[in-house]
């Protein structure tokens, strides 16, 4: 148990982080999965407004410090490819 009323403080608001971080990557999971069967069924115009939630949201996360910058950008780079025509 916490012995001083500051790091009683610091539990809840951790708590709170904690409940928004976990809100935020769930989020996140849900619209890569969105965007992942989007591009299975091969719509265009779905897969690109999918992707372009999905990066929305990527930079808001970041932005705000619930994932790390170069997590973003580097999720956003490998959903990309999902974007590119197959070759073949």
């Amino acid at each position: 148990m916490p012995n001083t009323k500051s790091y009683k403080k610091t539990m809840k608001t951790d708590a709170k982080r904690r409940l928004r971080n976990r809100q935020t990557r769930t989020m996140l999971k849900t619209l890569i999965k969105k965007l992942h069967a989007a591009a299975k069924t091969g719509d265009k115009a779905a897969t690109e407004e999918a992707y372009r939630l999905v990066a929305k949201r990527l930079d808001q996360s970041a932005a705000k410090h619930r994932i790390h910058k170069n997590k973003a950008a580097r999720l956003k780079s490998r959903l990309s490819v999902l974007l590119k025509p197959t070759a073949g």
